[in-house]
């Protein structure tokens, strides 16, 4: 498959399928995830310092873990590729004072989340990666738990790596000089592609896709160099666990809102996804990156004092 094709198909009819995925997994409703979710409403894996951790603790922990990866502290404009319901948003407002915070989502009820809370430092758009088109370029740029949905389960090995490269390339023309990437994937670990779960890429996460460790790193060369990795497989373990055991004890109102059968799918998925990141099947990388020097299209990066 040549480049040219692949980044045909990384256009509308990608973003479409992606959008359709996403809003059969996210707009389920939001009173639903909120029953298991912590006050953040994190849907990604947390990070974890000690056994005496709450959820809302670890959650915290993660969205600080990648705004100082980002250095956000010093950042005036922020880009987060699948914001969800904005927990990133708001803590780089409120905790670390960036004066601009930009989320993408394909999830409507996500969307109307974050602007029904009407912070004015925070917009949302419902849009891909792909569609997204700055005005100016951004210091700082976080995706956590969105890239699972940029490649299909029928794209090969290279045509995969090429949709990676695609949204690298983006990043880095988006990064002012100075800025930094900070990315939260599930990878393929000891399990092989072709022995995913039907069951997850059908009822759960239709069209998505987990990428390797080998192809994050050769979709990026080139365009950024890797400063850190993180392996954070045991604390999503421990998240989905949690996340399990927070939904068995509210199975009463969630079957109230969302049904028997969606309760027990949900149930379902992240026992078994728990199960997964424990024996090493799945893992879970936290990467930082760096756009090689003088690749930007921005200006120089302009710092707060």
């Amino acid at each position: 498959m040549t480049t040219q094709t692949v980044q045909t198909q990384t256009g509308s009819d990608r973003a479409r399928v992606a959008t359709d995925a996403v809003r059969h997994h996210y707009d389920v409703g939001n009173e639903f995830f909120g029953l298991w979710l912590d006050e953040t409403l994190s849907y990604s894996c947390a990070l974890r310092a000690g056994g005496s951790d709450t959820l809302a603790d670890a959650q915290i922990r993660k969205l600080d873990h990648h705004l100082h990866a980002v250095d956000a502290d010093r950042a005036h404009r922020l880009l987060d590729i699948g914001c969800g319901w904005g927990a990133v948003l708001r803590r780089a407002v409120e905790g670390h004072g960036v004066g601009r915070a930009v989320g993408l989502t394909l999830s409507a009820e996500q969307a109307a989340h974050i602007t029904d809370r009407g912070d004015p430092a925070i917009e949302v758009r419902t849009e891909s990666w792909t569609q997204h088109a700055p005005t100016e370029p951004y210091d700082a740029i976080i995706s956590i738990g969105a890239f699972e949905h940029f490649a299909d389960p029928t794209d090969p090995p290279e045509a995969k790596i090429a949709v990676y490269r695609d949204f690298f390339d983006h990043c880095r023309r988006w990064l002012n000089p100075g800025g930094t990437l900070s990315l939260q994937t599930i990878v393929y670990a000891t399990m092989s592609p072709d022995a995913a779960s039907t069951f997850m890429q059908q009822e759960i996460f239709p069209n998505a896709e987990l990428p390797t460790f080998a192809e994050i790193a050769a979709a990026a060369e080139g365009l950024f160099e890797i400063t850190a990795v993180d392996n954070g497989r045991e604390d999503y373990a421990w998240t989905c666990g949690t996340w399990a055991a927070r939904l068995r004890e509210n199975r009463t109102r969630a079957t109230e809102l969302v049904g028997a059968d969606t309760v027990a799918r949900y149930q379902r998925y992240l026992t078994q996804s728990a199960l997964g990141f424990r024996m090493g099947k799945i893992g879970l990388y936290r990467i930082a990156l760096r756009p090689y020097p003088d690749t930007h299209f921005g200006s120089r990066r302009t710092s707060r004092p």
